[in-house]
This record gives structure tokens, C-alpha cells and sequence, in this order.
């Protein structure tokens, strides 16, 4: 008996006697130290993720290094069915063909009636501020059947509805996940809403009219003053009873369904009670999302299917707390929480930045393909469905042109989650894009990562140990190659360093010897040559022309503070040539507490 009571308690299997220490999570505080997720080390290995001190070329800038997660395979804007395949889908197209043609002569049909019926509408309207008088909203009534008529025709003969859209007074704002074009023309027959759109699309041919109708609120999504603007009018109109609900997609453009990405603030900074409501597009053969799909296949294979299932739900209306003052972020949280569970789905951090990113890589990689195997451009068309502030990326950052998965053989190595980054290093969309094509003139491969030679090269460095150590600091999981996700953060997270601006005036004012307010190449050759001293003479030289020419942006021969300023934010790595000459003035201080005493002065 006792032997059983012995094998009751014992464990099933031993583990062996080790002496490596268990799997610990650490958190590091330390000033500098940036992390997009908890690095897991453990005591017997120091350098998985993290980089080492000792080996940080930046430490005269106030870093202690960084660490990157682990690439995710999510794509939030993959659409599952691009292509055609399979036996029915073939057999259900060659049946469709002639249904087709006549729901493509009805949508033409019902575009033009619904225009004429706008353009009547909006005749004589000047006073643009107020609301539209309700003769003409009544006449708009035939624009919004020409809509209904339009989804018939694109194969959404019935739409199954969950709940019941909230009156004005209750919920003055409405939001929604975006899948497709379609939902704002569904928004746009059901709801008649004010929503929020490019500046863009005023000028363009039957769309300008049509949202003009809508009493649109125009913004510049790179323009912070525009986005405050917008903010103001969103808040303007929802206090107001006799303007249309406000709608809005606060994702910022569409994803496949199968999950929410981040949530843009400008429909919860005005703190009014919203209401959520959630789209789905039930299928098996047919994913309707529009991801990486052409505009024109996508249209052909809506007309092409007997029937498409489109399901709306409008959940109950969600109100900012009354026992404390909530910020945006939170009702945003709130509000993204009620979508992502009504869908069981999870929100991710991708954003809109992210489509901007892997649209500007497709876009340089067609350039490689042959002209037949290009992208379908846009029309007309994807201007008017876009009637919704989230497409804005054909206008925008597209040139019409929508690549199809497979330009990029790794998508996913794109996608860095950018409101992550940009709430860590406070990056704008357009600098991650010029960090993208940085990267891509590095040739990655078709993983989408990169070789140290490939890296030298375009920051025009030689192979030498300062030149291995800013390889070192980037490539933090030391496998001789970089990501595009490790190479952004990287730069970011030394561009973050409060150090780094007053670094980059003095290291200019160290190489501006003769107090010109220019740097010559034998005054920039003095101040860098410390930080390549491995080098042979002849490759010295070459790298300080090559260093030269990079940073000499107007080709004047000489080097102006303001390129010189320029040159280091767009490859702020550049940074550490400069140490060496920093340390030099401050010995036998450590360069970093230097700075601080120069900011200080």
C-alpha cells in the first residue's frame, strides 16, 4: 500500500537534472529601452532578443537598446479567394455570364438615375452650413432606391438584419467594420448619413455630387489640422438633431472580416453615445472582402454569383462613462471590445499605415513583373463605391492600382502593426513609408529580409566594425539578416532618443572646423575618420566620398546644416559615424553624459 501511496504522489514523468535556469519574463524600465513586446530571456543566455550593451553603437544617445516581437503570419487585408478555382466556381461563372450583362446595364442604369436625381437635389443649395431643407432630402429618396437597385444587381437580392438602428437623438454617431465597398452604399440607402471623406473625391465625376448630397465632412488624414477640423464638424453635426446621423469606419479602410485592426479617434474624441454595428459576409467559394484583389475582379465576381449574403447587425448603443471623464482612446476600446466580440473575432494593431506600407511594396514590385501581369486599374467606378473616408488609399497612396497577392511572396513581413509603433516612437505614416523604401532598395528577398552587404550598400558604409556593430544592433535575434519590422523599429527607436536632435547639431557643429556653416568633404573626413579607422586608405577614402555624396543632398559639393539634419533623420543608424569624434571632444566624459550637459547649458 504504501508503494501505491508512493506512486500516487510521484510525478509521472522526471525531468532530468539541468543546469540551466528556468524561462523568466523581464521588463525593462531602464531609459531608452524600447520593447514592442515582453522579451523572454533567461539567466544562462543574455543576447536572444535583447541586445547587449556592450555592443550598442547608439549607447552615446542615451540607448540601452531594443526588441522586436516575433513576425505574425496575420494579414489582415488577404482576401481568401483572389483567384478562380475549382470546377462549380468555373460552370457557376459560364451559367452567370449572361446575368451578368443585365445587372451590369441595371447598375449603370440606377447610377445614372441616382445621379440626376442628386444633381437636382443639390440645384440652388448654397448654404452649405446648415442642414439640407427636407424637400430636398425627400428627393434624395430616389438616389437612395437607385443604391438599393445597385446592391440587387451586384447579387445581394435580400440582407439579413439583426436589431434595430438607434434614433438620432440616442446615438448621433454610427460606426462599423469595413469589409467591402458595399457597406457604404448599403449605410447610404438605410441610414442616409453625413460621413467623412477625402478632399479628394469634391472634384471627382458623379462621386463628388453624391457625397456632396451627403453633406460630406471633408479631411486630409496627413494633415493634423485637417483631422482636427473634421473632428470639429464630426462634433458639430452630431450635437445638432436636424443633421443626418454621423457614420463612420474608424478602421480606416477594409479588411478581410475575419478580424478588426486599430480604431481611428475621430469618432470618439467628441464624446457622444454611439452605436456599433457589425457587417458580415457569410460564404464558402467567394470571399466578397476587398484585400488583395483588383477593384475589376472583384465587381466581375460579384455580378458572376447567383446570390450574395450580406448580414448587419446593430449592436446596443455604447456611451461614454458618466462617473468619470473617459478618454477616447478608452471608448474607442470599449467600442472596438463590443464589434470584435459580436464577430469573434480578435483587434489587432495593424492600421491603415499598414495597407500604405504593403501597397507601397506591391507597387515597386510590379515594376519588376511583365506589363500583362499588372494590376487591373481602377475606374470611375472604385472612386463612386468608395464614397466612404477608409478608401482614400486609392486616391491617395494607390495611383488606382490595386496588386494582387502574390507581387509579394511574404506580405505578411510588411506588416509591423503600426499603431503599435506609432503610439511607442510617435512615427508618422510618411516616414515609415520612406523607411519602406529604404528597405526595399536594399533588395530583400523573397522572405523579405536582408543581408549585411545589401545593408552597407545603401547606407553607402564599407564592411569595418563600426559598420558590423549598426548591423548588429538591428539584426536583434542574430540571424545575419534584418526585416523590414526590425529595420523600422530600429531606426525609430534611435530617432526616439532625446539625445538624438541635439546629437545630430552638435556632431555638424564638430565637423564645421572653419565655422562656415558648411562641411566640406576633408572637414567631414576629419570628424568620421576616428569611426573607420579599420579601414585601408584607399577604402577610407571611398567611404568618405561615399558618405559625402549621400549626405550632400542638393549636389553642391558642400554639406548645409539642413542637409546634414535632413540626411541623419531619414537614416538616423548614420548617427553613430559621428561618436567617436563626439567622445573625443568630451573625454574623458562618456559622450552621452556630454549631450546632456550641452542641452542642459
Amino acid at each position: 500500500m504504501a508503494g501505491i501511496e508512493a506512486d500516487l504522489i510521484t510525478p509521472l514523468i522526471h525531468s532530468p537534472p539541468s543546469d540551466q535556469s528556468e524561462l523568466i519574463l523581464t521588463v525593462d524600465d531602464r531609459p531608452g529601452f524600447e520593447s514592442l513586446s515582453d522579451s523572454c530571456t533567461s539567466n544562462g543566455d543574455d543576447a536572444d532578443n535583447t541586445l547587449l550593451a556592450s555592443d550598442n553603437p547608439f549607447e552615446f544617445i542615451g540607448s540601452g537598446g531594443f526588441s522586436v516581437a516575433r513576425p505574425t503570419t496575420v494579414d489582415p487585408f488577404r482576401n481568401d479567394t483572389p483567384n478562380i478555382d475549382g470546377v462549380y466556381e468555373w460552370f457557376k461563372i459560364l451559367v452567370c455570364v449572361p446575368v451578368a450583362a443585365i445587372r451590369l446595364v441595371l447598375f449603370g442604369l440606377c447610377l445614372m438615375v441616382g445621379y440626376l436625381a442628386t444633381k437636382f437635389s443639390l440645384q440652388g443649395w448654397k448654404d452649405k452650413q446648415n442642414p439640407m431643407p427636407k424637400w430636398r432630402c425627400r428627393v434624395m429618396w430616389i438616389t437612395r432606391i437607385c443604391t438599393r437597385c445597385i446592391l440587387f444587381s451586384f447579387g445581394y437580392h435580400w440582407i439579413k438584419r439583426k436589431g434595430r438602428p438607434a434614433s438620432r437623438e440616442t446615438a448621433p454617431i454610427v460606426v462599423s467594420n469595413h469589409v467591402s465597398y458595399i457597406e457604404p452604399i448599403f449605410f447610404f440607402y438605410e441610414l442616409f448619413p453625413t460621413i467623412v471623406a477625402s478632399e479628394s473625391h469634391d472634384s471627382l465625376p458623379f462621386v463628388g455630387t453624391i457625397i456632396r448630397a451627403m453633406q460630406v465632412i471633408y479631411v486630409n488624414r496627413f494633415s493634423p489640422s485637417s483631422r482636427k477640423q473634421a473632428v470639429n464638424e464630426i462634433k458639430r453635426k452630431a450635437s445638432c438633431d436636424t443633421y443626418p446621423r454621423v457614420l463612420l469606419f474608424p478602421e480606416g479602410t477594409t479588411t478581410n472580416g475575419r478580424l478588426i485592426i486599430s480604431f481611428q479617434l475621430g469618432a470618439f474624441i467628441p464624446g457622444y453615445p454611439i452605436q456599433p454595428v457589425v457587417v458580415r459576409y457569410p460564404h464558402i467559394h467567394f470571399d466578397q472582402s476587398w484585400g488583395h484583389i483588383s477593384l475589376g475582379r472583384l465587381m466581375f465576381r460579384m455580378f458572376t454569383q447567383f446570390h450574395n449574403f450580406m448580414e448587419v447587425e446593430y449592436l446596443p448603443v455604447i456611451s461614454p462613462s458618466e462617473y468619470k471623464k473617459e478618454s477616447a482612446v478608452h471608448f474607442a476600446e470599449r467600442t472596438g471590445h463590443a464589434i470584435a466580440t459580436a464577430l469573434n473575432v480578435v483587434q489587432t494593431s495593424h492600421s491603415y499605415a499598414d495597407l500604405m506600407l504593403l501597397t507601397r511594396a506591391s507597387q515597386l514590385k510590379q515594376q519588376q513583373w511583365p506589363p500583362e501581369l499588372s494590376a487591373i486599374n481602377g475606374s470611375f467606378l472604385a472612386i463612386f463605391l468608395d464614397i466612404s473616408f477608409s478608401h482614400a488609399r486609392v486616391l491617395e497612396t494607390k495611383d488606382e492600382n490595386i496588386g494582387f497577392d502574390g507581387y509579394i511572396e511574404n506580405p505578411s513581413s510588411y506588416l509591423v502593426e503600426m499603431a503599435r509603433v506609432e503610439s511607442s516612437f510617435h512615427l508618422s505614416t510618411l516616414e515609415a513609408v520612406d523607411f519602406l523604401d529604404t528597405f526595399l532598395s536594399m533588395n530583400p528577398d523573397p522572405s523579405g529580409c536582408v543581408k549585411i552587404h545589401d545593408f552597407l550598400r545603401v547606407l553607402r558604409l564599407k564592411p569595418c566594425h563600426l559598420s558590423e556593430k549598426i548591423f548588429g544592433f538591428i539584426d536583434v535575434d542574430k540571424s545575419g539578416k534584418v526585416t523590414f519590422k526590425q529595420f523600422l523599429v530600429g531606426s525609430a527607436h534611435v530617432m526616439k532618443q532625446p539625445l538624438f536632435r541635439r546629437a545630430c547639431e552638435l556632431a555638424f557643429a564638430e565637423c564645421d572646423t572653419d565655422g562656415d556653416s558648411y562641411i566640406s568633404e576633408q572637414e567631414l573626413g576629419d570628424s568620421i575618420g576616428r569611426a573607420i579607422s579599420d579601414l585601408n586608405k584607399d577604402e577610407w577614402q571611398l567611404q568618405i566620398r561615399e558618405v559625402f555624396s549621400l549626405f550632400d543632398t542638393d549636389k553642391d559639393g558642400r554639406i548645409s546644416k539642413d542637409d546634414f539634419c535632413t540626411c541623419l533623420r531619414r537614416n538616423p543608424l548614420l548617427i553613430a559615424l559621428f561618436s567617436p569624434s563626439l567622445h573625443h571632444k568630451a573625454s574623458p566624459k562618456p559622450p552621452g553624459i556630454w549631450i546632456q550637459e550641452e542641452v542642459l547649458s
